[in-house]
């Protein structure tokens, strides 16, 4: 760090700097152009044309801007503009050497290798000020810190070797990279050099002693991040990752801060790329509305929402504490917006019509809804009021409003439902999609299914690590169980861009999961994380299936078809609706199943509305429907 008083006198200083080197380099072009002897007659075309020079080529670099550069962070950047300020005002000085009857009398050797002798001067001054803040001078520097080998030769993995070198603490001893593309084979990168592939880590984690290994590869895949991860535990050496430019623009981590590899990340894809031009125009000063805001995907879906800056953001739920803190939150990042926190039930028809006339959203995120599979087994009549009842509720107050754009967040499990709360979620899209008063509307209704998302709340990751904190055994219902799995500001990501999606209208959105994960493999790679072996060291349980699960989910049933969009990783379904007539009566029992408070008879109508439906659904209904 410069004393206060140089900092203060940067610029003269700098200033100074320039006005003694711009004639040192003239002088030094007419000496190499005369072989260091410059001829008497020749030293007052020197003096009479250096003003010209220092005029243009001040005025040049003032108008680049390098006399404002941060030379301890000069890159190419500022040397392309180095470049053209040199030739700027060469070009300047030959022109005032015209009009002035000069250029005679100046070789035009002298003006190319001024050129050049300026841009190495100034150019080599300002790299050896970074030189020398990033401590590259200093041979006797005694090598310490945990010797570390970089997987990765890309962009990320060049921003890290940036920041570890220039890191007072010498906490890090790079060692050398390795990367799986051969053309990178015998390189080397800020003088690290390339040792190999990943396929060699075992032999380089031994052969070279290595302490730690990073990995600066954000968008690996599940399967990259396996092979890397794998010969990390199995020598027992630690690692961690570098965090992606997401993380970074989410705010939730900084490229200078390596984090431990966690169990999210073998689960990884190719990282999202969200068109945001497409959902900016969508949502930019409108009032958006999300329902079930303080849920998990509620709460993401509102912080990327208000990202885009909306007129207004209604965030309804009746959850009041988690609303309170999502409201904090949002206020506190985004001061400028209008956030309007919304206690509602979105059953109550009345005060959804109080909320819908004062605000009039002209986009509405569906999000509210029960989504624990067992547990709405026992409820069935409060999964219907809420998941199918409550949509239809919404949604025809949307269409009375004049709402522009309604979007349903759906569920996997509502494709071939095997339980109650999967089949009041694909209700709940036939009630969008099909009701006789929504089709007539000239709102756009549309719906976005996914699959299990990462970290929401009741999920299995944050389980598991629950279990694992206590010491007790993770518990998983079955060997062969799997489930589709996507992170939280992914499936927003994804919902934001099917919402804007003109191929969506209308239709329901299949998001692309990737492939499915098998539970007990999750399992064993967060024990395996966490230091310790799965089954020695922590047991892992198989409880057996839980009521209304199976043991693989689908994203679209057999009577479904999919067709591509626009975005690659969104497709949308078309799927056979029931007729709108048999649709409305089905809900019409339904709803007198809900007003008796009959867990029977509201499965016998869920049954007759869904044909598709599954086992143990499917025997629940009939067994029902016998009882009756």
């Amino acid at each position: 760090m410069l004393p206060p008083l140089l900092l203060r006198l940067r610029r003269p200083l700098v200033l100074g700097l320039h006005l003694l080197l711009i004639p040192l380099a003239y002088y030094a072009a007419f000496a190499l152009r005369f072989d260091l002897r410059m001829p008497e007659d020749v030293a007052p075309v020197f003096w009479s044309t250096l003003p010209y020079l220092l005029g243009a080529r001040l005025a040049s670099f003032l108008i680049f801007g390098l006399f404002q550069g941060w030379w301890r962070h000069v890159g190419m950047r500022d040397l392309v503009d180095l470049v053209r300020a040199v030739t700027l005002s060469s070009a300047l000085l030959l022109g005032a050497l015209f009009m002035t009857s000069q250029v005679a009398g100046v070789p035009r050797s002298v003006l190319v290798l001024d050129w050049v002798l300026a841009v190495l001067i100034f150019g080599g001054v300002r790299f050896l000020v970074r030189a020398a803040r990033e401590r590259q001078f200093r041979p006797w520097r005694v090598r310490s810190g945990k010797r570390t080998l970089v997987v990765g030769a890309g962009a990320s993995a060049e921003r890290l070797l940036r920041h570890i070198q220039r890191d007072d603490s010498d906490s890090t001893w790079l060692v050398g990279l390795v990367d799986d593309d051969p053309g990178k084979r015998g390189m080397r990168m800020h003088g690290i050099p390339m040792l190999g592939t990943s396929e060699d880590l075992p032999a380089l984690i031994a052969a070279r002693q290595i302490e730690e290994v990073i990995i600066a590869i954000p968008s690996a895949t599940r399967e990259e991040m396996r092979r890397i991860v794998q010969p990390c535990m199995d020598s027992g050496v630690e690692f961690k990752i570098v965090p992606s430019m997401r993380e970074v623009l989410d705010g939730r981590a900084r490229l200078s801060e390596l984090r431990k590899v966690q169990v999210e990340d073998l689960l990884g894809r190719e990282t999202v790329a969200l068109e945001l031009e497409g959902v900016r125009e969508d949502l930019e000063g409108r009032v958006v509305m999300v329902t079930g805001g303080a849920g998990s995907i509620g709460s993401e879906l509102a912080r990327q929402v208000a990202a885009l800056q909306p007129s207004r953001l209604v965030v309804l739920d009746q959850g009041e504490t988690p609303l309170y803190y999502i409201a904090m939150e949002l206020e506190t990042s985004f001061p400028g917006l209008d956030i309007v926190p919304v206690v509602a039930d979105i059953t109550n028809e009345g005060r959804m019509e109080a909320v819908f006339k004062k605000h009039r959203p002209d986009s509405v995120f569906h999000a509210a809804a029960y989504k624990h599979v067992p547990l709405m087994e026992d409820n069935a009549v409060e999964a219907v009021r809420n998941n199918t009842l409550g949509t239809l509720c919404v949604a025809k107050l949307a269409a009375k409003f004049g709402t522009r754009k309604f979007v349903l967040i759906s569920t996997d499990k509502a494709v071939h439902p095997s339980s109650v709360m999967g089949a009041t979620k694909r209700l709940a899209e036939r009630v969008v999609l099909g009701w006789p008063v929504l089709q007539a509307s000239r709102t756009d209704f549309r719906a976005v299914r996914f699959g299990n998302v990462l970290g929401s709340d009741g999920s299995v990751v944050p389980l598991f690590r629950k279990q694992l904190a206590a010491g007790k055994p993770l518990t998983v219902t079955h060997p062969d169980v799997t489930r589709y799995f996507m992170t939280i500001p992914e499936a927003v990501q994804l919902v934001l861009q099917a919402a804007a999606l003109p191929d969506a209208a209308g239709r329901i959105c299949m998001l692309d999961m990737g492939s499915p994960v098998r539970i007990v493999e999750l399992a064993e790679n967060l024990i395996r994380l966490s230091g310790l072996e799965p089954y020695s060291d922590v047991p892992i349980l198989f409880t057996g299936l839980r009521p209304g699960e199976k043991l693989h989910e689908e994203l679209m049933s057999d009577v479904e078809t999919t067709f591509p969009t626009a975005l690659a990783k969104i497709r949308v379904v078309q799927t056979p609706e029931t007729e709108a007539e048999a649709l409305v009566s089905g809900l019409d029992r339904l709803g007198a199943a809900v007003e008796v408070g009959s867990s029977d008879d509201c499965v016998a109508a869920i049954c007759g509305l869904i044909p598709e439906c599954v086992s143990p659904l499917r025997e629940r209904g009939l067994h029902a429907a016998f009882a009756r």
